[in-house]
């Protein structure tokens, strides 16, 4: 079976979804590796090492026509979707909550859709498959990275001849794979670091890492399915916003990681709570995209100062920043994914499987995902029908 790995044509986007290093468990398995010229530029890997690894590079045509599985990072735009054929699979961060409208036009070309944000985090075998978690990592080291570098004063207590800086106060809101990096990488810069979230069972690991646990007087235990937190009511969100706008305002980094699946992230750093910080307080908003972020204020891809001094930095792909080490990661991600469904050097999908259950998104012509095939259902009429 011939796999081919594209190069990625989203803006800002760095990322290779295969690295030379992790072609040789999938050419033992039978699989012959396309790489498109240019795949691996952004993550400064050249063509010559993909072919010393034995792949073969070839040009953009080619790849789409020789391949019967295409590995990517980033979902493919409108074109690349017009280059797939009836038959063929495609494998990456496809979205499909965020874009539904991408798996119905996949299922109308026949091509097999594999989502990797779609692998179940929960069962045990799939954590080598875990994409989201993996480039969760990467950006909650890399976000802690651009508080430090955008915040005025030291991270660490600091005594000189000169006198003495006080160490940061740093507030993780959002205890998940990214939250817990971020703890991590602010107290390795010796930052005195606090953190919350709404699953209490989050505590533990916070305090390990050496953070101390935010406590709120309104308890509130928000636990979801998947490993996420689930949507807080309208009251329990009011009650602990006011005590969470007091606390945000003595920190002087705040990073934010709070998201749902296929939904607007909750809002966590309210106008009034920036307000309250001192200026040159930063914050990083990990979870801000076009439906919004944890901070009111952001604006997805950009970095505002506010008129009282608040820096408040909202990027929308930090794993692309970090591309060697995200690509490094996301390639063991895909290849455990893509080795646990081929058999005998060719693509077998097993729908009594879980891990294939969740994450095919469309095949022979259909949209199979449940979650998907709501979003795509249409609005009912309002009542009394069209005019």
């Amino acid at each position: 079976m011939k796999v081919g790995v594209a190069r990625e044509t989203a803006s800002g986007e760095r990322r290779v979804a295969l690295v030379p290093e992790a072609l040789d468990r999938l050419t033992k398995a039978g699989l012959e590796i396309l790489v498109e010229a240019g795949a691996g530029a952004g993550s400064l890997i050249p063509d010559t090492a993909y072919a010393d690894a034995g792949a073969r590079v070839v040009p953009t045509d080619q790849l789409y026509a020789e391949s019967e599985v295409v590995l990517r990072v980033q979902r493919p735009s409108v074109e690349e979707v017009g280059r797939l054929r009836s038959g063929q699979a495609v494998v990456g961060l496809l979205q499909p909550l965020v874009e539904p409208l991408l798996a119905g036009a996949l299922a109308q070309r026949g091509v097999t859709a594999i989502s990797m944000d779609a692998i179940p985090r929960t069962l045990s075998r799939a954590q080598t498959m875990d994409a989201l978690s993996s480039q969760a990592n990467v950006g909650g080291y890399k976000a802690v990275l651009l508080a430090a570098n955008a915040y005025g004063r030291y991270f660490p207590l600091l005594t000189t001849a000169a006198g003495t800086a006080k160490p940061a106060n740093v507030l993780i809101l959002g205890i998940g794979v990214a939250g817990l990096q971020a703890i991590g990488t602010a107290r390795r810069l010796g930052a005195v670091v606090r953190a919350y979230d709404v699953r209490p069972e989050t505590r533990e690991q916070a305090e390990s890492l050496g953070a101390q646990f935010l406590k709120l007087k309104t308890t509130i235990d928000a636990t979801g399915a998947g490993g996420y937190a689930r949507e807080l009511t309208p009251e329990e969100r009011a009650a602990q916003q006011a005590e969470l706008n007091e606390a945000i305002g003595g920190m002087d980094v705040v990073i934010t990681t709070a998201q749902v699946p296929g939904r607007k992230p909750p809002v966590l750093v309210t106008t009034d709570a920036v307000g309250r910080m001192k200026p040159g307080s930063v914050i990083v908003d990990m979870a801000a995209t076009s439906l919004g972020g944890n901070c009111e204020l952001s604006q997805a891809g950009e970095t505002i100062v506010t008129e009282s001094g608040v820096m408040i930095i909202a990027p929308d792909n930090l794993p692309a920043t970090m591309p060697a080490g995200a690509s490094a990661f996301y390639a063991r991600n895909i290849s455990a994914l893509l080795l646990g469904m081929v058999k005998e050097g060719v693509l077998n999908l097993d729908f009594e499987d879980e891990v294939t259950k969740a994450t095919v998104i469309t095949h022979n012509g259909q949209v199979v995902s449940e979650s998907v095939l709501k979003l795509l259902e249409p609005a009912p009429a309002s009542a009394g029908g069209a005019a």
